[in-house]
């Protein structure tokens, strides 16, 4: 039940992320400043790599999810990622609050995530709930049902 209650998570993830990835992918621009808010990066080459690379990146990250290859690696990827963007996030979501002088779940800004203007609190329950299912996929044998890694595998051990 695990596995296919895992794989079901990981095919999902993986076409959540790889899509979220090709709509900052295809407009680097937008994404680009949305890398700028945070105000983490001040270089111009850096801040064009990451939004030029970062989208792709996801992408791929997200493919190899559907696929079913390295999906432990790819899972502990993309947990070290959710956590410092949720991380960034909150800072961010935390400072305009008190600018604004709004209350923390109020706070509505683009995030970067390529859903557009989002709710912090929302937004911050939905990377802790991804980041948990990263982390559940990264540390055990669930997700497996139908991973290519596991056909290839099983196809080339077979002596017929």
């Amino acid at each position: 039940m695990a596995i296919w209650l895992g794989t079901l998570f990981r095919v999902a993830l993986g076409l959540w992320l790889g899509g979220l990835g090709l709509v900052k992918a295809l407009d680097p621009v937008t994404f680009l400043k949305a890398v700028r808010q945070y105000g983490l990066l001040e270089t111009p080459w850096l801040l064009n790599a990451v939004a030029i690379l970062l989208p792709w990146l996801e992408v791929f990250c997200g493919l190899l999810l559907v696929a079913g290859v390295a999906v432990r690696g790819t899972s502990w990827l993309l947990a070290l990622l959710l956590a410092g963007f949720t991380a960034l996030v909150a800072v961010h979501g935390w400072q305009l609050a008190q600018m604004r002088q709004t209350a923390l779940c109020a706070v509505r800004f683009d995030c970067g995530c390529g859903t557009g203007e989002v709710r912090l609190c929302h937004k911050l329950a939905e990377n802790l709930l991804l980041l948990a299912g990263c982390i559940w996929l990264g540390t055990g044998r669930v997700g497996r049902g139908g991973a290519l890694r596991y056909e290839l595998i099983a196809r080339g051990t077979d002596p017929a």
